[in-house]
């Protein structure tokens, strides 16, 4: 498995971040919303470089030019509901792709609030057999989120690729995602790995709910 951290490099996902982080800035949905959509499109960029691409001509008024094209079948998943913003940017990218989506939650097993269970109720997909795979949800705390919605996807066809992508990640989400999936050439794209989880399973410094933040709080 390969991880890739956008903050360590000089990218303009950085600014992005720091706006997503910024409680001065925060409070502005429809900002919040589109930094998450922008970090997705520079993303979707990256993953582009990674595919497989061969030669095809295009006809144009005054004669043919021949343009290298990517051949990979793309589909791009999200998990409800903070992942919707995030799903655009790659959208807006890939804006030919089949789209998947899976519908995961966090619910709290005990009344400290201390441990963490997920549950999936909805799915929709295409077949997904050889096809290159792109998961978009905007949150990586424990990873618990992130596999079971690539296990439900994997219900309806097995891609030949996987990219799991996030707009922030703890250093044990990572962890946890690179031991269960050790084995496969899965990527995990990060704009930034924060080293704590509280007590609460949330990402610190992290930025707070994804979802609450772009959509408004919830019950």
């Amino acid at each position: 498995m390969k991880i890739v951290n956008f903050a360590e490099q000089l990218s303009i996902v950085n600014k992005y971040m720091a706006e997503l982080r910024d409680v001065n800035i925060q409070n502005d949905r429809a900002r919040f919303r589109h930094n998450l959509e922008r970090i997705g499109e520079v993303m979707a960029y990256e993953i582009s470089r990674t595919l497989n691409y061969s030669a095809k001509d295009i006809q144009t008024p005054l004669g043919v030019a021949p343009t290298m094209l990517y051949d990979d079948q793309i589909v791009l998943g999200t998990i409800f509901r903070a992942g919707l913003p995030f799903h655009q940017g790659f959208l807006n990218v890939f804006e030919e792709a089949d789209n998947a989506f899976v519908s995961a939650y966090r619910f709290y097993k005990d009344k400290e609030c201390h441990e963490v269970g997920i549950h999936i109720d909805y799915l929709a997909t295409p077949d997904l057999n050889g096809k290159t795979l792109i998961i978009a949800d905007p949150m990586l705390a424990t990873g618990g989120s992130m596999e079971l919605g690539l296990r439900a996807f994997e219900t309806k066809g097995i891609p030949s690729k996987v990219h799991l992508c996030c707009a922030i990640a703890s250093q044990t989400g990572v962890n946890y995602l690179k031991k269960i999936f050790k084995d496969t050439d899965y990527t995990v794209w990060c704009g930034a790995i924060d080293p704590d989880l509280n007590e609460h399973m949330y990402i610190v410094p992290g930025l707070g709910d994804a979802g609450d933040l772009a959509y408004g709080e919830k019950l």
